[in-house]
Order: structure tokens, then sequence, then C-alpha cells
């Protein structure tokens, strides 16, 4: 089920959501914002991966291509 979520851009960011939909990149505007949701996510969990990689946490020592799996 979907909902509606209604949001106020200033002129030129409305702008540049419109030329992204109309030069096709975007199917529409709500596919663009969906995109910077799914955007705005990966850079969390990149982070978090980078924080515990830092930690030394989540990590194993690749002997051959097959430990990838």
């Amino acid at each position: 089920m979907r909902n509606i979520i209604n949001i106020s851009l200033p002129q030129e960011l409305t702008r540049k959501v419109r030329d992204e939909v109309k030069t096709g990149n975007f199917a529409s505007v709500s596919e663009f914002f969906r995109h910077l949701l799914r955007v705005h996510e990966l850079a969390k969990e990149l982070e978090k991966a980078k924080r515990d990689f830092g930690k030394g946490k989540n990590w194993k020592i690749l002997k051959s291509l097959e430990d990838l799996e």
C-alpha cells in the first residue's frame, strides 16, 4: 500500500527535481525521491560498515576468491 506525503521545496530544488525527471533519469518525481531514500540508506550502511571495519569487526582474511562467497 502506498501513502502520499507532500513536501515543500524551494524553487531551485523543485527545478532540479523536475529537470531530473524531464531528462529521463527518473520516471516520476516520486521515483526520484524513492531513489534518494535508497541512496541515503545505502550510505548509512556503508558508514556503519566502515566504522565496524575500523574497530576490527566483521572482517575476515581471504585466502582465495572462493572465500568471497
